[in-house]
């Protein structure tokens, strides 16, 4: 059944319709976008995504008359400001910081999704480059951007966005290079940034004292984040990945290759992928 349109009450909005409601509108607008622009570079975009689903659930539960849900979730709102403060502290004050610094206009847009197959060159390179620094025991930390927008960590390093070329990568991890201590940030299959510093794990008294700083920075960011994280050891030349606040070694050329592959290019409709746990092939 289709509703009437009620014309006499639309044209009674557009007869009491203000220049000052149109500013009114057009500011809320901006002010929105902006948001999304500065929150999308965090962690607290999930925390946008859960709060929308939280959001979503509760007005169910009240055309629903579902009392129980609704108790829930009013307990659960009513407290939930608080833990999000206390929570993303950080990230709030890093927002209400750069909204301080921001430009009334920026410049750019948002970033779009390289092509699959610059995407697949990348990757090879980037496998070619990790097996190329391994046989020389040159120590590296490549981050391969993912769904979490890595803008704090990007913060910290300087800007490149180039292509990845085996050339290129040896020199930002070459020992005497003012930027090799820090890790090279990629997304959408370039080279974004270099010389990043990353946050430290959570719980690392309990991480293997084995392992470098490298290593265990990789680890902190496979827990803030969905990054893909490639560790190259100085001390032994063994390739890693830390992924999902997992760390897997022993990698090859050949399998760190497949392993990005996997999880990286975006999965072909007449051919299905297997994401499970890596079976580590050894040389």
């Amino acid at each position: 059944m289709l509703l009437a349109i009620d014309w006499s009450s639309i044209l009674a909005i557009l007869r009491d319709f203000r220049i000052s409601d149109l500013i009114d509108i057009l500011l809320v607008s901006y002010l929105f976008y902006k948001g999304i622009r500065i929150v999308r570079e965090t962690r607290a975009m999930q925390l946008a995504k859960g709060i929308f689903l939280l959001v979503i659930l509760y007005l169910l539960a009240l055309l629903l008359n579902l009392y129980t849900m609704r108790f829930f979730l009013d307990y659960l709102l009513q407290i939930g400001v608080i833990a999000i403060i206390v929570i993303f502290q950080p990230e709030l004050r890093r927002v209400l910081e750069r909204m301080g610094r921001t430009k009334l206009i920026a410049p750019g847009g948002m970033l779009s999704s390289a092509p699959d197959d610059e995407l697949h060159n990348s990757l090879q390179v980037i496998a070619g480059a990790a097996y190329d620094l391994s046989k020389t025991k040159t120590g590296a930390l490549i981050v391969m951007e993912r769904q979490t927008k890595l803008g704090e960590q990007i913060a910290t390093g300087v800007l490149i966005d180039a292509l990845p070329t085996k050339s290129l990568l040896g020199s930002l991890f070459f020992p005497n290079s003012p930027l090799h201590d820090g890790a090279v940030i990629i997304r959408d299959g370039r080279i974004h940034a270099a010389g990043c510093f990353l946050p430290r794990p959570q719980n690392e008294e309990f991480i293997d004292h084995q392992l470098g700083s490298r290593h265990r920075a990789a680890i902190g960011m496979s827990e803030n984040s969905d990054a893909i994280i490639i560790i190259v050891s100085e001390e032994t030349g063994i390739i890693s990945v830390a992924e999902s606040n997992r760390l897997v070694r022993d990698f090859t050329q050949e399998s760190l290759l497949k392993y990005l592959q996997d999880r990286i290019l975006p999965a072909q409709p007449d051919k299905e992928k297997k994401i499970g746990f890596w079976k580590v092939r050894k040389k």
